[in-house]
């Protein structure tokens, strides 16, 4: 299945409110836009953020299981069937000006006057910063096991390093295909779910090693090996390996959120009050970027900030511009 993408063109378009990003938030916050009667443009790198590389999603309610490429592509018809507009492009510039609206500048030429802006810009996955990341990245190391793990069939050992829900996850679908996977925590115990801990533990292909830490991963042209360094005791030993699923978790788009002027935590996420309100009039942001539910970042979490952020906007355009909607 594929997702269908708007193509930007240079020019201008003006609307109510624009969404930065199409994740869960992101999409979630113009099809309320949409229900308060705003117009409504979504410019997105992607659709669907990390739901669209998710293998099967079974926690969303009312959906027993679903691929994750589906769901986000019910996700794009939904909003687009409301009256959004979708554009695939990366905003490279906001400015306000004297009348106090927001104009955004995009990297295809397009743009956008809007009222009012939710940032639903998610965040990245977190590298590991060792020596043979970077040469071997694409060759053997890979951030997303529910994208790769189909390609590790009938390998000897693959390794997993990280200790929280998407780590544990990562190793529970990876034990279906390799013969062995050798999860790598620098933690004595485990972040994540104790659901998901349990059922890694009962696959007798799978070896935790904890209280360690992957110093270098080994290769020519492709993965190898890891070195291993046990924080106790200093010892290190090479692990031979197949392929590198780096698990750790995620880090927000810094430089971005310094472009658009907000306030951030010492993480670098947006800081969001509970309606999702940022340190800029005007500006929201809802999801994986801000500093709200971190222990949760969960579709359904995602999208009922979304939500939120687009009935704050809502209420700001009316209190800003005398504009009646809905």
């Amino acid at each position: 299945m594929s997702l269908r993408l708007g193509v930007p063109r240079p020019g201008k378009r003006e609307v109510d409110l624009l969404v930065i990003g199409g994740g869960p938030a992101g999409l979630n916050a113009a099809l309320y836009g949409r229900r308060y009667m705003l117009e409504t443009l979504v410019v997105a790198e992607s659709i669907g953020g990390q739901v669209a590389v998710a293998d099967v999603i079974e926690n969303y309610l009312g959906i027993h299981s679903i691929r994750g490429i589906e769901l986000a592509d019910r996700f794009r018809r939904h909003v687009e069937a409301a009256g959004a507009s979708i554009v695939i492009d990366r905003v490279v510039g906001i400015e306000r000006d004297d009348s106090g609206v927001f104009r955004a500048r995009t990297l295809k030429g397009l743009e956008v006057v809007a009222k009012s802006i939710v940032v639903a810009i998610g965040a990245k996955r977190r590298r590991l910063g060792v020596p043979g990341e970077s040469e071997l990245a694409g060759r053997g190391i890979s951030y997303c096991a529910v994208c790769d793990a189909p390609l590790y069939q009938g390998s000897e050992n693959v390794v997993v390093v990280g200790g929280g829900n998407s780590a544990m996850k990562g190793a529970l679908l990876l034990s279906q295909y390799a013969k062995r996977v050798t999860l790598v925590h620098r933690g004595e115990s485990f972040r994540a779910q104790p659901l998901l801990v349990e059922s890694v533990r009962k696959h007798g292909n799978v070896e935790f090693v904890l209280g360690s830490v992957v110093t270098e991963i080994i290769g020519d042209k492709r993965v190898r090996a890891v070195k291993v360094k046990n924080l106790k005791t200093g010892e290190e030993r090479v692990i031979e390996a197949d392929g590198v699923f780096v698990e750790i978790g995620y880090e927000p788009d810094v430089e971005f959120a310094r472009m658009l002027g907000v306030e951030i935590d010492s993480e670098g996420y947006i800081v969001v009050n509970e309606l999702m309100e940022t340190s800029r009039p005007g500006i929201f942001a809802a999801g994986n970027c801000t500093n709200k539910w971190k222990e949760l970042r969960q579709i359904i979490t995602a999208a009922a900030q979304g939500a939120i952020a687009a009935f704050s906007a809502y209420n700001y355009i009316k209190r800003a511009f005398g504009v009646e909607r809905g």
